[in-house]
Order: C-alpha cells, then sequence, then structure tokens
C-alpha cells in the first residue's frame, strides 16, 4: 500500500533555542511549558517570530490542509488510488500527524515570543506583542474549525494533561485579541517592526492593523449565525477600523530558503488535480483565472477536472488518471517552491465578507451589497495579473452560467449550479453568488473554503460520487475532524473535556458550535 509522504521541514535556529522536540508522542512534550523557555534577545525574538509564522503554516500542511480542506473545498480531487480522505473517511494517522505537527512544531516559539516580549518581559515590545497575538489567531483558527473545542488558553502550562476550550471561548478571545492588537499598534503606525524576521508585512505596521481588522471580520461572520448581535458589533467595529482593501495589502507568506512553498513541495507527489466542481463553474464563467490556478492536461490545451469521491476501481479508470486530468498551475510546481509565497488572506475576501454583511443590513461602510461584490471580483481578478478593464467588467456583466461535464469524463456530471456572475435580483441568490465569487478567489486557501462552506451552503458543491464513511453519506457534508488517536492516549482527561464542550458525538457529523443549520 502507498504510504502518505510527509513533509520535511527545515531546521531553524529556533528549533534550539526553545528545546523543541518534533517526534514526541508525548502530551507534555507537546505542551510546551512556558517557565522552561530561553529568554530571547532581539535577534532571538524575530527568529521566533519567523518561525512560528511558517512552522504554523508549513508543519502539517499535506496532513492538515491537502489531504482534508483542499478536497471537502472541492478545489482539487484526489487521484492517489490508496487516499481514502476524499471518500469522507477520517483518516487516523493523517489526523494525528496533522494535530502533532501545530501542536509539536509551531506552538513553541509562539510562546517564546508572547512569554519574552509581553509586559514585563525581558524583551518587552509592545508592537511584537500585538503582531503575535493577532498571528495567533490566524494559527488557531482553522484547527479549531476542523476539530471544534481544542486545547487552546492551557497550552503552555507543561501539565500532562491539559483541558480544552470550548469553540465560543476561543472565538470571543479571538475577537478580544484582534481587537487589541490593532489598538495596541495604532502608536506604531507609520512604523516598521521586525523587519523582514515578519515574514508576511516585512514588519509593516499598518498592514498588521488592516490584517488585524480583516480577520475580526472574518472570525466575526463565521459566529454570525450563533451570536448574530455580537458577529454584528464585531464586525461593525472591524470595518470601520479599516481592512484590506488593494493586492498591495494581501498577505502572503514569503519564501526563502529555509522557508518553501508547502504546496509548491508536495505536488511533484500526484496526489490531486483539479475538481470538476472549479472545472465546471470557471468554464461556464469563461473565467480567465483558471489558467492562473491549473494547467492544462499534457499534451493539450483542455481543462478537465475529476469528481470527487471515486472510488478505488474507479481511481484506476484512465479518463481519471493523474496526466489525463488538470494538475496546478506551474507556478505551485516543485521547481517554485523557493519563489512562490503562499496566501494566508487577500483583500479580495474582504470586500465579500463586506458584501455578506451589507446583504444582512450590518453597516460596512460607503457602498452596496452589489458595490461590494463586484469590487471583490475585480481585486481578484488583478491579483492574479488579470488587469484588462473591459474583460473584468465583462466578467462581472457576464450571463453565462457553469457547465455540465461529459465528455472525457469517467462520469456525466450536471452544472453545478444555474446562476450566472452579473448580479442577481433576489438576495437567496445574491448570497449564493457572493459566496460562490468568494470560493473561487479563496483558491488555494481549502480551510477557509471549507469552513465558509459548512456555514452557508455555498457554493453549491458536487456531492461526493461515494462516502465510506458511514456517519457522512456521499450526499450529506462532513462537518468536522474527530480527536486524533494520539490525544487519547496521552492526554484523555484533556480530550474528554473537549467531548463535553462539543455538543454532539465526536465523529465527523457532529456540526461546531458556530455551523447552525
Amino acid at each position: 500500500m502507498k504510504k502518505v509522504k510527509l513533509l520535511a521541514i527545515p531546521a531553524l535556529l529556533v528549533v534550539m533555542m526553545l528545546g523543541f522536540n518534533a517526534c514526541t508522542e508525548n502530551f507534555e512534550d507537546l505542551n510546551t511549558d512556558k517557565s522552561k523557555l530561553t529568554e530571547l534577545d532581539a535577534a532571538g525574538v524575530g527568529n521566533a517570530f519567523a518561525a512560528a509564522q511558517y512552522r504554523s503554516i508549513q508543519a502539517s500542511w499535506q496532513t492538515f490542509q491537502s489531504l482534508f480542506a483542499d478536497l471537502q473545498s472541492q478545489f482539487f480531487a484526489n487521484t492517489a488510488v490508496n487516499f481514502d480522505s476524499d471518500r469522507n473517511v477520517m483518516v487516523g494517522n493523517w489526523l494525528n500527524g496533522a494535530w502533532n505537527g501545530f501542536y509539536g512544531n509551531a506552538i513553541s516559539p509562539m510562546l517564546g515570543v508572547l512569554d519574552n516580549t509581553k509586559p514585563g518581559g525581558p524583551s518587552e515590545n509592545a508592537a511584537v506583542y500585538a503582531m503575535m497575538n493577532i498571528w495567533k489567531v490566524q494559527m488557531f483558527l482553522p484547527r479549531t474549525d476542523y476539530w471544534g473545542p481544542i486545547p487552546y488558553s492551557q497550552v503552555g502550562n507543561g501539565a500532562k494533561s491539559v483541558e480544552y476550550d470550548s469553540q465560543e471561548f476561543v472565538y470571543k478571545d479571538f475577537l478580544k485579541l484582534l481587537k487589541d492588537g490593532a489598538a495596541s499598534l495604532q502608536a506604531f503606525k507609520g512604523k516598521n517592526v521586525l523587519g523582514n524576521n515578519d515574514q508576511v508585512y516585512q514588519g509593516n505596521v499598518d498592514k498588521w492593523i488592516l490584517f488585524a481588522n480583516t480577520m475580526r471580520l472574518r472570525v466575526a461572520m463565521r459566529m454570525s449565525k450563533v451570536e448574530p448581535a455580537l458577529a454584528k458589533t464585531e464586525a461593525e467595529a472591524a470595518a470601520a477600523g479599516g481592512l484590506l482593501s488593494t493586492n498591495a495589502h494581501d498577505a502572503f507568506l514569503a519564501v526563502t530558503t529555509n522557508s518553501r512553498n508547502p504546496m509548491a513541495q508536495a505536488t511533484a507527489w500526484n496526489e490531486f488535480r483539479m475538481s470538476a466542481a472549479m472545472e465546471s463553474t470557471l468554464k461556464g464563467y469563461s473565467d480567465p483565472r483558471m489558467s492562473k490556478y491549473y494547467a492544462p492536461v499534457p499534451g493539450t490545451t483542455t481543462f478537465k477536472g475529476l469528481r470527487n469521491g471515486y472510488s478505488k476501481a474507479q481511481l484506476g479508470l484512465e479518463p481519471n488518471a493523474p496526466g489525463n486530468n488538470s494538475n496546478v498551475n506551474d507556478r505551485f510546481l516543485p521547481d517554485n517552491q523557493f519563489t512562490t509565497p503562499f496566501l494566508i488572506m487577500n483583500a479580495a475576501e474582504a470586500h465579500f465578507l463586506k458584501a455578506e454583511g451589507a446583504l444582512k443590513g450590518w453597516n460596512m461602510g460607503p457602498g452596496t451589497a452589489q458595490e461590494f461584490y463586484e469590487k471583490g471580483i475585480e481585486t481578484s481578478m488583478k491579483q492574479w495579473g488579470i488587469t484588462d478593464a473591459a474583460a473584468i467588467s465583462a466578467y462581472i456583466n457576464g450571463t453565462s452560467t457553469p457547465i455540465a461535464l461529459d465528455a472525457g469524463h469517467a462520469v456525466k456530471t450536471p452544472p453545478m449550479t444555474d446562476i450566472p456572475v452579473k448580479w442577481a435580483a433576489t438576495p437567496a441568490k445574491q448570497l449564493e453568488q457572493v459566496i460562490t465569487q468568494k470560493w473561487l478567489s479563496l483558491y488555494p486557501n481549502g480551510h477557509e473554503a471549507w469552513a465558509e462552506y459548512r456555514r452557508t451552503g455555498y457554493p453549491k458543491l458536487y456531492p461526493r460520487l461515494n462516502s465510506d464513511n458511514p456517519e457522512v453519506p456521499a450526499t450529506a457534508i462532513v462537518r468536522r475532524t474527530p480527536y486524533t488517536q494520539g490525544e487519547f492516549n496521552t492526554n484523555k482527561p484533556g480530550v474528554d473535556s473537549g467531548i463535553k464542550l462539543l455538543g454532539g458525538p465526536d465523529n465527523s457529523a457532529t456540526r461546531l458550535w458556530w455551523d447552525k443549520p
């Protein structure tokens, strides 16, 4: 049986400084004891900050994002015959690797920065402390959106067992960290902090403030069904504080000799290709981003995707072979793992968040839902180098719809949906348009796309052809990932506390706190 290839993690100085142990299976080793962290000087803080940024993305990208969120969001479909997660199987060793990769790799440098730069810390620095807390939200948001209750507030206490926090607690703490972080950074506007040790904004404080506010709007929108009044208040405050608005504000993790693009590293393994959902939508809209996201089938000018959830036998059919379907664009191939930066958050998302907020009647600043929607499309196009104003206008006013897929495919597939790009007349259709275009613009951020699909039910992704998970049939949505066996083995009192907070059984059909029908 083919085994999953695990990403190699480049060595960084901070590993030695913070006593990180990557191979541990003991929870007390994963749970860094803050009292044993090394005091860091300014250079050490900078190295640790860079490590926290990179390791939170790279440490478990394949087993965390590629093999789960990217498939559940249908940016890609699986092509590896012996890989089961595209049929809703919660592969335990992959999830265990994702959990340990995060808690065992990324947490130590984050705690080191916070402990050293906090008020009264040995390297007290209000700006760095604020920036690290803002990034902490970026680190933990995908994790709580996978599992729900997680170890959060007690991480770093050095105990052999750590209780979990409810997702409600985690989300509300996110809002506080983002609000306080943006407020603290106001005193440093126009200044540079950390320079190139900040691998996202190279120390630009003004952009960090916009990033914090946009993340606050994202978090508020996610909880809008379960806490509508609080979500409205937080969203309006975030919008008033200033959001990412142009591609100059986009957040990308820079690549260096020590910080490679994990997606570009993994594409050599031929485990995934373009999805049928993407093919139907991008072709139907004559979307110029298709050639920016994917490559034609080798030897042709044709783009082709696969349905999600093929059985092992179906994956062995000739039409489903990797060589007969569209791989990623060349920028995401291994030769470019040290040149293509990794997307964290883009300005297009901020515009789509404002569009949805306006549809809810929230005050998102000057503009209408339609104007925010169209600005989101324009901003996404420009992000990918599509700058012709006439072409963008024609796309925004397009009336074509996603297409059916037949010729060359193993199964006949209807159009993904029936909506055009041109702004619709009814609120229900408008919301579907906003989230569908947001989905397209989020590529290749499968974490966020899957979370928004669960929250809204949009885009109207195809049902899986097969599900090998009895908890989630082919026509249903995977709502979360179950807790890992490693946690039951080494932190059972903690994981038991998480299950109590979950509000349902520890399986992939249980909805998260914010995921209300």
